[in-house]
């Protein structure tokens, strides 16, 4: 039982100063800031004028940027954090020298930065329910931001592990999160995408948790989504503890 917990101080530890950043005059805004920008702009600016797959583009958009927030948020403040405890206030030395297993400290990691994905998501969600009479909450859309919560939390800490200066995480989102974030099928269906594009897309995990948030049945295309965001989590949480394992600096 003692074992099994291991990973809670980590978890608790992040949650106490994140609760510390939300007091903060404007934290909480900043963090949804981006998301209602393009709610704003492309949402209500199209949303009653233009039809995306037979419903309204407000309604298509909404679902897509709660995808995409979570994404930057599960992915960004983990990462941030796990480069800045190692390179410059040296504190998570202190985790690997204590009788922790990688794999505890991994989770206490992930599961802090899904809750931190989550919470400005449900505000988005909460945005939406309010501007949208479309828009819609099914269990296929709570398993899809719980997925893409961790998934991107697991890839965090990985990026977080293996950057060597703090522009490195700047590097590595301009090269990965910000294209998943525009071409993931958040803004526009993916059919409409080219060809030799929509092969790459469809490697994107974003685009895969883009499908699942927007179905209302498990079919066919919900299924294979499904077992891919959970394929990428599993392999990411895996590589994730290896790397914690093999650190030493």
């Amino acid at each position: 039982m003692k074992a099994a917990l291991e990973w809670y101080p980590i978890f608790l530890r992040e949650m106490l100063q994140y609760k510390r950043r939300l007091l903060r005059m404007g934290y909480l805004i900043s963090t949804m800031f981006v998301p209602i920008v393009y709610l704003v702009a492309f949402g209500f600016g199209l949303g009653s004028s233009v039809r995306m797959q037979g419903t309204s583009y407000l309604d298509f958009l909404i679902p897509g940027l709660v995808a995409m927030s979570s994404m930057i948020n599960s992915y960004t403040w983990v990462a941030n954090s796990l480069n800045l405890d190692r390179l410059y206030f040296k504190t998570f030395q202190v985790f690997i020298q204590a009788p922790i297993r990688p794999t505890s400290i991994i989770v206490g990691e992930v599961l802090a930065s899904v809750v931190k994905g989550l919470l400005t998501s449900v505000l988005i969600v909460i945005a939406g329910l309010l501007t949208s009479r479309g828009f819609t909450i099914t269990p296929l859309f709570v398993v899809a931001l719980l997925l893409n919560c961790f998934l991107f939390a697991n890839l965090g800490v990985i990026t977080g592990m293996l950057s060597t200066s703090h522009e490195d995480i700047g590097t590595y989102s301009n090269f990965f999160i910000l294209p998943m974030a525009f071409f993931g099928g958040t803004f526009f269906p993916l059919d409409r995408a080219p060809f030799l594009l929509k092969s790459i897309i469809y490697i994107l995990p974003l685009t895969h948790t883009n499908i699942l948030i927007r179905k209302t049945v498990m079919d066919r295309e919900a299924i294979v989504s499904l077992l891919v965001l959970l394929a990428y989590s599993v392999f990411f949480l895996l590589y994730g503890s290896r790397v914690i394992r093999r650190y030493s600096e």
